[in-house]
């Protein structure tokens, strides 16, 4: 029966990417495709910090990674001579190109990647609170250096006119798709229940045989490489890529949109990027004009996030544990329906 469940959930998911395309605006359509990639982030966050337990403040280095790789490899020469203000480029980084936008993409994925499993070595030796002071380091020195190295990153300049392919919607969606699939499929394996016994107690899945550190640098790779993906979608997005984009605000929302949906929900992850990404686009209207019954209101710009944040305190009064706590909608229908 939860095979059934999966395959209809799957076909609505591939029917909606279809549908986008013809019955929403430009606005909404942008909106779409911003909450797909979005989505894509907080499942892939989600499995290093809510299913194996990790309090990683990293995302924000792995987009950026995979955003710069993108971007370097589909602008060609002339581009990159022209962007390149501050400092010439440098020769390795001309010669640095490609024409394919799935290899571009790849690339971005597998170099940070690369840069995980690198520094799991250095990350996974300590744990709880000190852990997510040395992924915030990490987020903040791959900021530095995209400022410092001009010659490769063009400073705070940055890189621009980044091109899009054609039928990105689509390719967004599978991509969407795919990573909710293999996030699931990684769950509901023996890695996934050695996840979980990591994040439930370390020590006593040490002393069952488990390896953490394999477990969990398995947890943080994929992870990483799903982020690397989706940065490289999000500067073809945006055709830009600046290293203002990646702050550690840009890993504070990830970590309201996981907290928001459940931790350790691969369902929550995903309505919590619907609720949050979506939501405030959908509430722009209270920074514009309005008539109130009758009282014409002057714009208040702001309005929109003091209302939306008194949106996401309210859930969390009522839902501490996040919407979905750790359950996922297939858990939750299947209990009931057994009932």
């Amino acid at each position: 029966m939860k095979n059934i469940f999966s395959i209809i959930i799957l076909i609505l998911a591939v029917l909606s990417i279809f549908a986008a395309q013809y019955c929403l605006s430009d606005y909404a359509l942008r909106t779409f495709i911003n909450i797909s990639i979005f989505i894509i982030l907080a499942v892939s966050y989600n499995l290093i910090n809510g299913v194996t337990g990790q309090f990683s403040l990293e995302p924000n280095g792995f987009v950026a990674v995979g955003a710069y790789i993108t971007a370097l490899l589909l602008l060609d020469i002339e581009a990159k001579q022209d962007q390149f203000s501050l400092l010439d480029p440098h020769p390795f980084i001309l010669s640095f190109h490609t024409d394919s936008f799935f290899i571009a993409l790849l690339a971005g994925g597998f170099g940070a990647l690369v840069l995980s499993l690198i520094l799991s070595f250095a990350v996974f030796r300590v744990r709880g609170d000190y852990l997510a002071i040395v992924t915030l380091g990490f987020g903040i020195i791959i900021k530095l250096i995209a400022l410092n190295f001009a010659a490769f990153t063009n400073g705070v300049q940055g890189l621009n006119e980044i091109p899009k392919p054609n039928n990105f919607l689509y390719i967004v969606g599978i991509i969407t798709i795919i990573s909710v699939v293999l996030i699931l499929n990684i769950i509901y394996s023996k890695y996934g229940r050695a996840m979980k016994a990591v994040r439930d107690d370390e020590d006593a899945a040490l002393a069952m045989g488990i390896n953490t550190f394999r477990i969990k640098t398995l947890a943080f790779g994929t992870s990483a490489f799903l982020e690397g993906v989706a940065g490289g979608l999000l500067a073809c997005y945006i055709t830009s890529v600046t290293p203002e984009q990646f702050d550690f605000l840009f890993t504070f929302q990830l970590l309201i949109i996981i907290v928001l949906g459940g931790l350790g929900s691969t369902t929550g992850a995903i309505i919590g990027a619907i609720l949050v990404i979506g939501g405030s686009e959908w509430l722009r209207f209270l920074d514009e004009p309005m008539n109130i019954f009758g009282y014409e209101t002057k714009g208040l710009p702001g309005l929109r996030m003091l209302v939306f944040s008194i949106i996401l305190i309210l859930v969390m009064l009522f839902a501490r544990r996040g919407i979905f706590g750790d359950k996922e909608l297939s858990d939750i229908i299947f209990k009931r329906f057994k009932k």
